[in-house]
Formats: C-alpha cells, structure tokens, sequence
C-alpha cells in the first residue's frame, strides 16, 4: 500500500515539474515572440479594432496629441481619421508617433500575434502616399517634429527622402500667383500630414 502511494507522489511530483517546465518554455517563447513585434504589427491590430471602448490618442513627435483611429498602416506610415468633425485624414510616419494611449483591451489584444500581412500594404512606403498625393494636388498641412511648426500647401515632387512644397493658403487650389515660397521638406522632419477634408486616400 505504501509503495502504491509512493509512486503516485512520484508521478504526481514529476507531472508536476513537466507542467512547470512547459510553461517557463511557453513564457519563454512569448517573451521571444515579444521581442519581434514592432510598432507597425500593434497599429495594424488597432485598425481592425472594435470601436466600443475610447479611442486611442497619438502623442506625436511635435508634442501635440491626435485623438484618431487607426485607418490604415503602410510599410513605415500610418494614415488616423480624426474624431473631430472635418479634421481630413491625417498621415504618419512611424517615426513620428511618440506614444499611443490606448484602452487596455486594445493594448494587450494589439500585442497578440496577428494574421497574415499583404505583401502589398508592406511595400507601400510613406514616399508612394506622397507620390499619390502630387499626382492628385491634394492640398496638405504640413506639422513638423523638432517645432511643430505647420506649413500649408501642396506637394510638387515627392523624392526618396524629402518632398517639395509649394506654400499656399490652406483649403485653397494651388495657382502658381498664391503661392508664397518653397520649402523642401525631408521625411525625418514631418510629424505629420493633414489631408484636407474630403481628399480621399489613395
């Protein structure tokens, strides 16, 4: 009898063990799996996000703070729509957003592994949005990180790294008898982009 006993602590002991040791495992590996996610990854689990809790604010690299949902995220960008009535989408590169404030749900669903990207969105770069908008004269407000200072206008050229300006009145076409001077603007430097209203996006 006592011997019967003996083995069932004994299996109890090592199934005990096996389990704690396949959970450091597991813990391990999520840590691992945790160390790979980047930013772009929790966005993109943001704009598929249910709009039931608060929205997420977006302290960005200027110092002011967007209260936006996730509308799309690009291979280094991310495009927000504003809750304010009006406020035109607003374009982001990575690099530009400080810190996200967040519902906790959405936090911790958003560092959860997520399914299949496209190919396509992961190589549509900041530079090919901006292309896009010089090929459709979108009118733009331009807010830069080190100042936060804006510059309204529309984007003549969009290169590799940096974009050209021409600077006008904001909510007006460009013609080149309003436009006030030329600025050439390198991506590091942007904060952010606001569309104007009802320019639509890509």
């Amino acid at each position: 009898m006592r011997w019967d006993r003996f083995f069932d602590d004994l299996e109890d002991q090592l199934a005990s063990e096996w389990e704690a040791e396949r959970a450091a495992l597991d813990t391990e590996a999520e840590r691992l799996r945790l160390s790979q996610v980047v930013l772009r990854d929790r966005l993109s689990v943001l704009a598929s996000r249910e709009r039931t809790t608060s929205t997420p604010a977006f302290e960005m690299s200027d110092g002011s703070t967007l209260h936006a949902e996730v509308s799309g995220v690009g291979a280094d960008w991310v495009a927000l729509e504003p809750t304010q009535p009006r406020a035109g989408v607003v374009l982001a590169p990575l690099d530009g957003i400080a810190t996200v404030m967040a519902p906790h749900v959405d936090v911790l669903r958003s560092a959860r592994p997520i399914a299949e990207r496209s190919a396509l969105r992961d190589r549509v770069t900041f530079g090919f949005v901006l292309r896009d908008l010089v090929r459709r004269r979108v009118g733009v407000g331009v807010t830069l990180a080190a100042s936060g200072r804006q510059l309204a206008g529309t984007i003549d050229r969009a290169g590799a790294d940096h974009f050209d300006l021409a600077l006008h009145d904001s909510g007006q076409p460009r013609r080149a008898a309003d436009v006030t001077g030329y600025r050439l603007v390198s991506f590091a430097a942007v904060s952010w982009i606001r569309l104007e209203p009802d320019a639509p996006l890509l």
